[in-house]
């Protein structure tokens, strides 16, 4: 978070930043953008000469001010790598040389926009810097993707969802006339789900605990560790029972994280979850689609086809959304960015709703598959496709008729920049 209280209306020149946890992490991928200045500790490699002529390398540790030009995140080790040119000289580095800096929980960075501001980054900022956001900010359910011998323990965000350990052990098969040694190696990686899981289980919420697999291993899983005698501690065997109207089974197609994301569009887990943030973003989401099978006219996708449905004032007070990726927003074009931040604004603008999709959701996914921009109209609009390459020039026109510009200018007065 920020040292200081920030004015999201008129924010300073250079935001101080403390990344105090990994969801900061997330968000400040999303925030620094190439061509922001940041300010942060790094090492840079000194080459000297020694007294006996021969060169030494060494590693030195200072503070660095570089114009981003790469930005990559690493959401197993929740770090972030910046990497860009040197824009303030200092006594171990000149103007102009390469440097990456290494991003990590704890870390303090400065940033600087030199292009400003636009509403989508000052969103982003809000979310990882105002007090009141970060109170409300909370894991929406912990999850286990299991199969006999193979789980993944997950926990869900509002924006994603974290593999937070992996656990696998070897399971002989069960052997006719004896499965003593099967039933023993079940129990143990059943004890060591629950041990792993009770760890990263907050008990203080009521968020859900969703349990899935193939078959029964789900089901006998809750069964063993709510049993009397299932070999786990006291205070583990506590925690199982005082958690149990958490609990959800649900099935899965296997034991792998993939399988997750069907999981959770099942019924038991949406009705669960719907307060949250995530699953809005899912119900909108399966919203549009059933209005795209119908093909009427009242939801389309596609940068060009938004666009011009958003110039025409289609997207608006009274039922129009807008649905757009996230990722869309870290384009290394600043005019891309621009023409983005330019929809979100002007569907604002028009009274209408904008839900900005993180990549890593699976509302967000399906979004990415669309292009990253999708939209529910207020009124149906026909014929906004992009015309083909091989009309004639008369087709090209009629298309551009019929999307409602004239000489560059839409019917609103907004320019088609689409």
């Amino acid at each position: 978070m920020s040292e200081r209280r920030i004015n999201y209306n008129r924010p300073p020149e250079r935001i101080h930043i403390q990344l105090e946890e990994p969801e900061d992490i997330w968000h400040a991928y999303h925030l620094i953008a190439p061509t922001d200045h940041v300010t942060a500790n790094g090492s840079h490699r000194v080459m000297s000469e020694s007294i006996t002529g021969s060169t030494v390398s060494t590693r030195v540790y200072t503070k660095f001010t570089i114009a981003v030009k790469t930005i990559d995140f690493d959401p197993a080790a929740s770090e972030l790598h910046l990497s860009g040119q040197i824009v303030q000289e200092n006594s171990l580095a000149k103007l102009g040389q390469h440097q990456t800096l290494h991003l990590k929980v704890s870390d303090y960075l400065k940033l600087t926009k030199p292009d400003g501001w636009d509403t989508v980054s000052l969103d982003v900022l809000r979310q990882l810097t105002d007090p009141r956001v970060r109170a409300a900010r909370s894991t929406v359910a912990a999850a286990v993707i299991m199969q006999e011998g193979l789980a993944h323990i997950c926990a869900i965000t509002e924006h994603r969802t974290i593999l937070k350990l992996k656990i696998s052990a070897a399971i002989p098969r069960k052997r006719a006339g004896g499965s003593t040694v099967h039933d023993e190696r079940v129990t143990r990686f059943f004890n060591q789900i629950w041990t792993s899981l009770s760890r990263q289980v907050n008990a203080e919420t009521d968020e859900a605990i969703l349990l899935a697999s193939p078959g029964f291993t789900a089901a006998a899983f809750l069964a063993h560790i709510l049993s009397d005698h299932s070999g786990l501690d006291s205070a583990a065997a506590a925690a199982a029972r005082a958690n149990k109207s958490r609990f959800i089974v649900a099935h899965a197609a296997s034991g792998h994280m993939y399988a997750l994301d069907d999981v959770l569009k099942s019924a038991e887990v949406q009705a669960r979850l719907h307060h949250s943030r995530y699953a809005r973003q899912a119900k909108l989401m399966d919203d549009f689609m059933t209005l795209l099978r119908r093909d009427d006219g009242w939801a389309w996708y596609g940068p060009g086809e938004v666009g011009k449905a958003v110039a025409l004032g289609a997207v608006g007070k009274g039922g129009g959304k807008l649905l757009i990726s996230l990722g869309l927003f870290r384009a290394t074009d600043v005019a891309t960015r621009q023409r983005y931040v330019a929809l979100v604004d002007g569907v604002r603008d028009y009274g209408g709703e904008v839900s900005i999709m993180s990549d890593e959701s699976e509302a967000g996914k399906r979004l990415v598959n669309l292009g990253g921009v999708a939209a529910i109209l207020t009124y149906p609009l026909q014929d906004l496709e992009e015309p083909e390459a091989d009309d004639d020039d008369g087709g090209g026109e009629e298309g551009e008729e019929l999307g409602g510009v004239e000489n560059g200018v839409d019917v609103a007065g907004r320019k088609d920049e689409w």
